[in-house]
């Protein structure tokens, strides 16, 4: 049944109840940062954190899917990810920084860096109200401080680039 108001169309409830796909993957990053955290301070499997942490969740099959994404993608390559937060954050030893800034990072950087798919205005903005939600006061502003250098030196390498190209 449709029934036309104005200019909105409602077809049927179900399409208004299903998660939007910036809901399902912000739900994906906390899942993401849950895990990493779990398995960075326990040191527990990560297949056994990722399924217990699913389990408890409702999400989507692409926000399971994107969750474990992330979470593979951030441990392949986390001396990667690692290094360039030593190097956007020199006066924080990643071992001493905050477990959850910490791994907040790691998740924006691998979507940032290795990921690809979202934009990095987007996976700041997230990165920065994750802090908000599980961070201490400060957290907010110095995943963006971070996230913020990191993106200042890719637009400088990339107009290096250019120019060295023209």
């Amino acid at each position: 049944m449709t029934r036309s108001t104005a200019s909105l169309t409602v077809t049927s409830n179900t399409t208004l109840n299903r998660p939007s796909k910036a809901v399902s993957r912000r739900k994906a990053r906390v899942i993401a940062v849950q895990v990493l955290y779990e398995v960075d301070g326990s040191g527990h499997e990560v297949e056994g954190a990722l399924a217990a942490r699913l389990d408890d969740a409702a999400v989507t099959p692409d926000g399971d899917a994107f969750t474990r994404k992330l979470v593979h993608g951030v441990l392949a390559n986390r001396r990667e990810i690692d290094k360039i937060i030593s190097t956007h954050a020199p006066n924080w030893p990643i071992e001493q920084m905050a477990m959850v800034d910490r791994n907040i990072l790691r998740v924006a950087i691998y979507e940032i860096v290795k990921a690809g798919e979202t934009p990095p205005k987007v996976a700041i903005n997230e990165a920065v109200e994750l802090g908000k939600i599980y961070g201490a006061d400060r957290s907010p502003m110095f995943v963006n401080g971070v996230l913020g250098a990191l993106m200042q030196n890719r637009e400088q390498d990339d107009t290096s680039n250019t120019a060295t190209d023209e």
